[in-house]
């Protein structure tokens, strides 16, 4: 099951203990202080991996916690520092802190470019007697415990690094183009909601490479919760053109698109100003003139529009190419 939110508790190690010790020889039965410090905590960090696609895994487990740091000992021995935790994440997951107040954001990976983040520290090592000897404190005793880690409650957001994203009603044929222009394999069917999660493919045409993003269960009122849109709707965050489809059989195109549309900028209004291409689907099942018809309702809008079979193949070319144009166009 793809999971992009997943709320987590994360806790730093510890510091060890500083070491209270003496230096005891055969010949120096009276010797110095030679307690060590103790080693600082592990920290817990975030680190990007490619290939994973959601959050399952890293809700799997919920609670993550670093090693505490080993105390001092004898003979200026300092204690090892306590192991870090790792927590694997995809790329263009955000993280945010969720305390009594609310949240604040602490990275955004798909902004950010890094890949690797520490969101809590380890504490650190106390102090050993040793520190403490002086010229009227020749025993001392006195040492310094380690500190407490740090520990955070986190929610993680995944929003796909997609340059492109599908959006329409379901079996607008979605999956049907993703498959056939990028090699994924969705799941696909003709019945709606056969998509259940996001899918990602990948367009390389010359130099340029593309993500395509598939988003699921856009219907009326997803905006607002109803369907399985909104989740996904997040996942347009971060493209650069919407590819609007629309099934050529739907008895009214414009109130189609104006469905999806109205979503789309009452999730975001930024969304409104993106590029966006207008695509007839399956026009293998309409004759030339009814084709003709529908693209013609639609050229009001004063976007481009295409039509497409994914099943013959029949303008899916001038659909990449178009696609290509514009992303990079508003790279």
């Amino acid at each position: 099951m793809f999971v992009d939110e997943a709320i987590i508790d994360v806790q730093a190690g510890k510091g060890g203990d500083g070491s209270a010790s003496f230096r005891r020889e055969k010949y120096i039965p009276n010797g110095g202080p030679d307690g060590g410090d103790g080693g600082d905590g592990g920290s817990v960090y975030l680190v990007v991996k490619e290939n994973i696609h959601g959050l399952a895994r890293v809700l799997a487990t919920r609670q993550y916690r670093a090693k505490n740091g080993e105390p001092g000992r004898g003979k200026q021995r300092y204690g090892a520092k306590g192991a870090d935790t790792v927590v694997e994440v995809p790329p263009g997951t955000v993280i945010y802190e969720v305390n009594r107040d609310g949240e604040r954001e602490l990275i955004d990976f798909g902004a950010a470019g890094a890949s690797r983040y520490c969101v809590v520290r380890g504490g650190k090592g106390g102090l050993g007697n040793i520190h403490f000897k002086s010229s009227t404190n020749q025993a001392p005793r006195e040492t310094t415990p380690g500190t407490p880690g740090e520990k955070k409650r986190l929610r993680l957001v995944v929003k796909h690094l997609a340059d492109v994203g599908l959006v329409g009603l379901p079996n607008a044929g979605k999956s049907t183009l993703l498959s056939v222009i990028s090699g994924a394999k969705p799941q696909i069917a003709n019945y709606p909601f056969t998509t259940l999660e996001p899918h990602l493919g990948i367009i390389q045409s010359g130099d340029t490479r593309l993500v395509v993003a598939d988003i699921p269960g856009l219907i009326e009122g997803a905006a607002v919760g109803k369907g399985l849109g909104h989740k996904f709707l997040q996942h347009l965050a971060r493209t650069r053109i919407l590819v609007h489809l629309i099934d050529v059989n739907v008895e009214d195109p414009m109130s189609a698109y104006q469905t999806i549309h109205k979503e789309l900028l009452e999730y975001d209004p930024s969304l409104g100003s993106r590029p966006e291409l207008i695509v007839l689907t399956k026009a293998e099942t309409v004759d030339e003139g009814e084709l003709i018809q529908k693209r013609e309702e639609l050229g009001g809008l004063h976007r481009v529009v295409l039509a497409i079979s994914a099943a013959t193949k029949f303008g899916v070319p001038k659909l990449l190419a178009a696609i290509v144009k514009n992303s990079v166009e508003s790279a």
